[in-house]
Order: structure tokens, then sequence, then C-alpha cells
């Protein structure tokens, strides 16, 4: 399991020479709210975290609107984009993260339809924290990590802005136009403040590096050819140590349903590709709500309290097949039956945090609260009112305690507990006909309780040079949807169904950081264990089911930035993963995990430069290495052909605001995408978008 390979060793060399390196230490500290619930800085925190700042954020959506594809750009652990509206197999060191806005989670672990990472514009966040490894601290369905989008502020004064941009590619300018605008409106009056906006986008189509039209995924969902709204709003008001915020986002985009999916051969290397025509049924969709309402007051009885309230609508519709699906047909409906399922979510939930530092005026801090939870999801046939998965009403209980020690100068140890107790409750429900005729299935309640732990330490070696280790784990249920509608025996229950039991995730990271005004670099070590861990396996009819094994994955993170002058930065980011799973249930991990589970290897290069006050680019390279899959023979079941992409960008400032002008896949590279190589179907064997020109002007008055 522990292995070094390939730039590893470079890595490790490169590190060593550091010190040697003498530069003055000018940093300055960042805070970040993700890692424990509350604001503490980056040196006291025990884990490998990656903050996407407001800059870098802005200088990725110049060059594609895809969070995906942002995340990919600047985390090398996190999967490459799918490029669609679905993000399924995109994971984060081998496991799945926690979406959420502002806390609010937007993941939907009891029916996992991936599309969490589609819900909310990205030109209304601000930044992104995002959290490596299992966690527990935010609850449910952090096996991977959190990925916390945190939302635009309001200005202290009134401000307005106003975003348009564009894109295309040149084998097709009117049908590969994309447009997207946004406007925003801020103030202050008194104690009160506000931040309003809206975003709208209209996508086009979007072509390979040889000119040839990528295929539209009329099911799972597509960006291209689609339409997006954002409306946002967040106000707040202050009175003594105290604030009460509320934040209400709703995000909806939806397939325009002019293009129909056109098989390739996977085997024989030919892509997927679209033709115009009319789609049956509704276009695939997201349409998402999210209403945080949170209260502070920084003196509570000598205390910090928080208190958030939030709420979360989720539907995503997929699209129906041109063809009708096997798995939909029901003799009750007559023959040839065309469907198209829709994932829904309602969440309601509270997290209670105090925080109290000091305690007994000794160099212990403490947070502690609660987390309440309640998800009610189901997933219906929209054309025909069947259900395909039942609902699902799910309840959590999660009070925790977090303590840190800092009583030892440059040292600081952390420590935590969390207890889960939960509650699952399914109520008889009868398979789909194709499941063996359809199975009926006992409901019941089954409940289940967790003690999850955490430690681990920070030391500040030097002004420059840190240490860290740490151990969590994270709680989270298995994907209750797809386990309950793949029932295809008889006599099962609900309350003794084997496989609907938590997954437990063990993490361990271990880290050294370099910083000084000119470096800044930081390699860590990772493994992440599950006993009655959670795989996504392709069945031949194109859908997945969810497979409960033991899995284990490991891996090596480094990235390092380096202002070689006052204008030049030099960024590389690696990272490499292995993961294995128990094919043959004996207790020992004997097999590869696939490309839908784990990310490929990868390195990503880039170059930023300042030409002057008003000019700056950078450039960018991303190179994802081959990977062979194998079986516990050691037969080689999967091959991932890597390939290097190149973005070239630059910022002007001009006309009284910024003129952003972007090249995606500079050297209009060919390639099929990590997923589609991984997960071969002709009918999504999709290649990667070729060279498209981007240009936007923002401007704030």
């Amino acid at each position: 399991m522990y292995r070094f390979v390939r730039p590893a060793s470079l890595l490790l060399t490169c590190g060593a020479l550091l010190p040697s390196l003498g530069f003055a230490d000018n940093a300055v500290e960042e805070v970040i709210v993700s890692a424990s619930r509350t604001e503490r800085p980056l040196s006291t925190i025990p884990n490998t975290v990656t903050v996407i700042n407001a800059a870098e954020l802005q200088q990725q959506l110049s060059i594609q609107d895809d969070l995906s594809t942002v995340l990919g750009n600047l985390i090398p652990g996190f999967s490459p984009s799918r490029q669609k509206m679905t993000n399924a197999g995109e994971t984060l060191r081998g496991r799945k993260p926690l979406y959420m806005i502002d806390g609010v989670p937007q993941s939907n672990p009891l029916r996992d339809g991936g599309r969490e990472g589609n819900t909310i514009d990205p030109v209304m966040v601000e930044r992104v924290e995002v959290l490596h490894g299992a966690n527990a601290i935010h609850g449910l369905g952090a096996a991977g990590g959190v990925i916390n989008l945190i939302t635009k502020k309001p200005a202290a004064k009134l401000e307005q802005s106003v975003r348009f941009s564009t894109g295309f590619q040149t084998e097709d300018v009117g049908e590969s136009a994309d447009f997207g605008m946004s406007y925003s409106l801020s103030n202050r009056v008194d104690n009160a403040d506000v931040i309003a906006s809206i975003s709208l986008r209209d996508m086009g189509v979007a072509y390979d590096g040889k000119g040839q039209l990528i295929g539209a995924d009329n099911t799972q969902g597509d960006t291209m050819d689609s339409q997006s709204v954002n409306g946002f709003v967040k106000t707040g008001y202050d009175w003594d140590d105290q604030r009460i915020e509320l934040m209400v986002n709703r995000y909806e985009i939806e397939n325009k349903k002019n293009w129909v999916s056109v098989a390739g051969n996977a085997a024989a290397g030919i892509p997927s590709s679209a033709v115009k025509g009319e789609i049956v049924g509704e276009g695939a969709s997201n349409k998402v709500t999210a209403i945080s309402l949170n209260y502070t007051n920084d003196d509570f009885f000598g205390q910090k309290l928080r208190i958030q309230g939030f709420r979360q609508d989720f539907a995503a519709t997929y699209g129906a097949e041109a063809l009708p699906q096997e798995t939909f047909q029901d003799p009750a409906y007559g023959p040839d039956l065309i469907d198209q399922s829709q994932n829904n979510s309602e969440k309601n939930g509270i997290k209670l945090t105090l925080v109290k530092n000091d305690i007994a005026n000794l160099p212990v801090n403490l947070v502690y609260g609660v987390d309440l939870l309640q998800d009610k999801t189901w997933q219906e046939l929209i054309q025909t009112g069947r259900a395909w998965v039942p609902p699902s009403e799910y309840e959590n209980v999660a009070p925790y305690v977090q303590a840190e020690f800092t009583g030892i100068d440059k040292l600081t140890l952390t420590s935590g507990v969390r207890y889960e107790k939960s509650k699952l409750t399914v109520n008889d429900f009868t398979t789909l006909v194709s499941y063996e005729g359809g199975q009926f299935v006992e409901g019941g309640s089954p409940e289940f309780s967790e003690t999850l732990y955490n430690y681990g330490g920070t030391y500040q070696i030097t002004s420059a040079w840190r240490v860290f280790a740490n151990y969590a784990e994270a709680f989270s249920m298995p994907d209750v949807g797809r386990v309950l509608r793949g029932i295809d025996e008889p006599n099962q229950s609900v309350e003794s169904f084997l496989d609907l039991k938590p997954v437990l995730t063990e993490s361990t990271d271990f880290g050294v950081e370099f910083k000084t005004g000119d470096i800044s670099a930081q390699l860590s070590y990772y493994t992440s264990d599950s006993n009655f861990g959670e795989r996504l396996q392709l069945n031949a009819d194109g859908i997945y089911t969810v497979q409960r094994e033991k899995t284990a994955i490991d891996g090596l993170e480094f990235s390092a930035s380096w202002a070689v002058t006052d204008v030049d930065l030099f960024g590389l980011r690696y990272a490499e993963a292995t993961g294995r799973y128990d094919s043959n249930k004996d207790g020992r991990v004997d097999a590869d995990l696939g490309g839908t589970n784990i990310s490929p290897d990868r390195v990503n290069l880039s170059w930023d430069r300042t030409w002057s006050s008003r000019i700056d680019t950078r450039l960018q390279a991303n190179y994802l290495f081959d990977r062979e899959v194998r079986n516990s023979s050691g037969v080689v079941t999967n091959r991932f052909n890597g390939y290097t992409t190149l973005d070239l960008s630059a910022n002007i400032a001009a006309f009284d605001g910024n003129i952003s002008l972007a090249v995606q896949n500079l050297t209009d590279e060919y390639y099929f995408t990590y997923y589609s190589q991984s997960s071969p179907n002709n009918i999504r064997n999709f290649t990667g978008v070729g060279r498209s020109i981007n240009l936007g002007y923002q401007r704030k008055f």
C-alpha cells in the first residue's frame, strides 16, 4: 500500500533542499472556518487544506465556468471533470466529498445522483475551502473531505457589479457560442447590510480536438445546450456582539433538448456524437433552493455561539433515453415504454456551535455543540408516476466536542469525539417489474449509532517549517436509493438488509509545510480505509449498482509555489493514489479500484506573470498519467491513456473594469475524458472539449 513513485522521489528531494533557501517570512496568516466549525488560523489545523481565494477563482472561471474543472485545476487529488451536468464518479482522495454552500449541505448521500456540483453559479462564490480527507465535524457524507463554497459578502457601502462573458469554438461559432451575464447590488445602511444578485447563462454545444461534435448526455444531463438562472440574496443585521443573517440561493439549469445522443463505439475508439432532433419528455435539469438563517453571539456567557438553521430542496431530473430502457419496462404500460427519473431530496437541519477559549484560564479551547438533520429522499419515474426509490426518511442527532491544547510553545494538539445516532425509515414497497418481476420488500426503521474520533497535532518547527499529523473518522450512509431499487431477491426486509449499514471511513494525514515570503510548499501522505465500504459497479444496462466491500486507499499530494521574481510566480501541484477493494470478501483487498471510484495520478503546472499594473497572465498545464486497473488475478481490466491540456488566460484592466481573455485547451488536444475511458460505454464515449476562446468583462461601480 505504501508507495512513492514517478515524480514523488524528486518532490521529496526538492523538499529537502528548501531549507537552504533563506527568505524572509512575510506571509499573512489565513483564517478558515470549514475545518473546525469556527475561525481558526491555517497553521493550527492538522489537516491538508486548500483555500481557493477570490482572485484564483475569478481567474479560473475566465477559462471555464465549470466548478469541477476549477477544482481539478487547483486540487489534483480531485477527479478530472466529466464536463457534463452530472459529476458521478468525481471524488476527492478516492471518496465522495461533502459539498456545502455556506455550511448548508448540498450532497445527497441517500440517493447520490451526482448532481451536487451544479447547485449554484460559481460567480456567486467568493472563495472555496477544501478540507482533504475524512471528516466528522460537518456530519453525514464527508468521507472524502469537505468542499465549502463561501458566498459573497455585502460591501461596506453601495456597490454594483456587472459581469458579461462569452465563449465559442471556431468549428461553428454560432452553435458553440456561450453567453453569460450577472448583476449584483450590495449596500450597508447603519447596522443592516444586503447583497443581491442574479446570473443568467446560455450554453452552446462543444467540439473536440478533431473538430467533431462532442456527444450529448441526454439522460444523465449535459451542460451543453443548456440554460441556467441563479438568484441569490444575503442580508444581515448587527447589534452589540450579535448578528443575524439570512441567505437564500435558487439555482436552475435545464437542457434545451435540441441535440440527440448518437452512440459511438468504445472498443473501436469511435466517440459518441449528437445530431439535432426532438427529445421525448422533460429536459435534464437541476432545481435547487438553499436557505440558511444564522445567528451569532460573540459574548454568550463568555462563549461564542453560532446557530444555523437550514433547508435545502433539491430536484434533479434525468432525461429520457431515445430508445426504451430495459429497466423501466412494465407490461402494464405496454411495449416500448419510454420513461425518465427524478431525484428529490428535502433537508432540514440545525447546527449549534459553542466556542469557549482558555477554559479555567488554561491553554485549552473547546468547540462543542449538536447537529440535527432530517432528510427525505425519493426517486420517481415522472412519466408514469411510479416509485423507483421509495421515500426514505433519515433522522440524525449528533452531539460533538472538539478540544484544542496550546500550552506548549509552537505546538497545537487537537482531539474530538462525535456521536452519531440515526434512524432510516422506509415503508413497504415493491421494486420495478424489471427486477425479477418486482420484489415486495418489507419496510422498517433500522437505527444506527457510531462514535467517531479524531486527534491530531501541528508543530511549528521554525518560522518557515511546520509538520502536522491527523487521524479522523467519517460517518456516511451508503447510496440507499441504489441499494433499495436494485433488490432482486424475494423475502427482503429494510430492517435487516445488510447493505444499508453505514460506511465508516478511517483517514490518516501526515504532512510537512514550508513557507517563506517567496516559496510555499506542502507535502502530505494519507490513507483512507473502510472495512465495509462502497464501490460503484457498472452493469450491462448502463446503470450503476452499489457494492459493499472493504476498500483501502493511500496517496501522496504535493503543492508548491515560487515567486521567482517580483512579477513571476511558478506553481506545481501533484497527486498520486492507489485504491484497492476486497473482490471476494475474504477480508483482504486484492483488486484495483477503477476510475469511477478514484482519480488518476496527475501533475498541474502554472506560470503567473504580472506584465504591468494593468495586465497579468496565467499559463497552466494539466498532465494525467496513464493507469492500468487490474483484478485480483492481476489481469488488466481497464486502461486509461493519459493526456495533457494547456490553458492560457489574461486579465486586462480597461474601460473602468477588467477584461478577461482565455483559451482553454490551447493546443487543441484530442482525448477521451477520464470518465469515458474508465467506464467504457458506447452512448457515453465522450471526447474532451477542444480549443475554445472565452472573453469576459467585469466592472464594479
